[in-house]
């Protein structure tokens, strides 16, 4: 019973951001109803769904939802309202047309400013709703405004006040898992180098990487929004990001490296001193994404500089013996490249480093020069 209760709590705990997220929802929903009933607004409906859409992960992405809604209420509710009352209408085939004219110019509005998406549906509702419950263009466009800002304002206090979450503090997590994920596909496609890869096993060992990057940009969009608006405070999360993006860059080159692979006399000779760089970058990758997550100081990347001294003067034997002479041009290309990458990867790792150190408010450890 005590294991059962440990992993329950264990599982509760990696979904409280989620769990937050529900919650917050949740009394978002019932408090504009509840305020909507209050008031007797004609459709509560509509604030209990604007107060749904508002109320996002972060308060920064709620803030930007809401802004967006906002000025697409307006902008719909003010053009549907005049094409209503500034232009005579009576029967279907009026109405369709007035349709037309409310649609297609909102909707290519939309498509050309996603921020204003919402203002096609605004618009719509605005037109439709008098001929269906016989009230006013002026008084459709009246509720809709007061329907939307009951639910925006009750979602958007629901981010602030119910369980908050900062996407500022989300990106720690999220860029740890990314950098685990980088970690596992470097090591993955650096053992391919014995037998070669093929391009459908790059794209299953770097599956979900991309997605990762995407989403991880997006969420330091909302953190500088917190930032810009002083609702949150911390480091710059551009540098973070942007060497993250470098990491994956060198991923991407590594596993083009990968589609050849080693002869079996050079394979022999570097294979030991290649397992010792994938056993030290991909540890150290690991160990980065655990004191990011956990704000502790950067790991040492002394590990990662012998083992790449070590490979350096492995590659210089190979080359004294003449082993690269014999190699195609193609795959001695390759071979000199993968060096270079790896020469890459470790720069960009030491900003990492640096990186963390700033999120951890500690100095990174300084490195070791390795011995010449």
């Amino acid at each position: 019973m005590t294991g059962f209760l440990k992993r329950a709590a264990s599982r509760v705990r990696s979904r409280r951001t989620q769990l937050a997220l529900a919650i917050r929802v949740t009394v978002a929903a019932v408090v504009a109803y509840a305020i909507a009933t209050a008031l007797h607004l004609a459709l509560p409906l509509w604030s209990v769904l604007t107060s749904l859409i508002v109320t996002q992960m972060s308060v920064g992405r709620s803030l930007k939802a809401t802004t967006d809604y906002m000025l697409g209420t307006i902008g719909g509710a003010i053009y549907g309202g005049a094409i209503a009352v500034l232009i005579p209408h009576s029967g279907e085939a009026h109405l369709l047309g007035l349709l037309v004219l409310t649609v297609a110019p909102l909707a290519y509005l939309g498509s050309l400013n996603p921020s204003l998406t919402s203002a096609t549906v605004t618009g719509v509702i605005v037109l439709l709703i008098p001929e269906m419950h016989h009230t006013s263009p002026l008084d459709s466009v009246i509720d809709r405004l007061i329907e939307v800002t009951v639910g925006a304002s009750t979602g958007l206090a629901a981010s602030f006040l119910v369980l908050p979450s900062r996407a500022h503090r989300q990106i720690r997590a999220n860029a740890a898992r990314l950098i685990d994920l980088i970690a596992g596909a470097f090591s993955e496609l650096l053992a391919g180098l014995t037998h070669g890869l093929d391009n459908d096993a790059l794209h299953r060992i770097q599956d979900g990487i991309g997605a990762a990057v995407t989403a991880l940009h997006a969420m330091g969009q909302e953190a500088e929004r917190e930032r810009a608006t002083r609702l949150s405070s911390g480091p710059d999360t551009g540098p973070l990001l942007r060497t993250i993006l470098r990491l994956r860059h060198d991923v991407v080159m590594i596993g083009r490296e990968c589609l050849v692979a080693l002869p079996a006399n050079v394979q022999t000779r570097l294979d030991p001193p290649l397992s010792g760089v994938r056993e030290a970058i991909a540890g150290h990758m690991r160990a980065a994404a655990a004191a990011l997550r956990d704000s502790a100081s950067p790991p040492v990347i002394d590990p990662v500089q012998f083992a790449l001294q070590g490979y350096a003067e492995e590659v210089a034997s190979v080359r004294r013996d003449g082993l690269i002479r014999s190699l195609p041009g193609d795959v001695a290309e390759r071979f000199f490249a993968l060096g270079f990458s790896l020469e890459q990867m470790r720069q960009n790792l030491s900003d990492l480093d640096r990186c963390i150190a700033e999120w951890s408010a500690t100095p990174p450890a300084r490195p070791v020069q390795p011995a010449t």
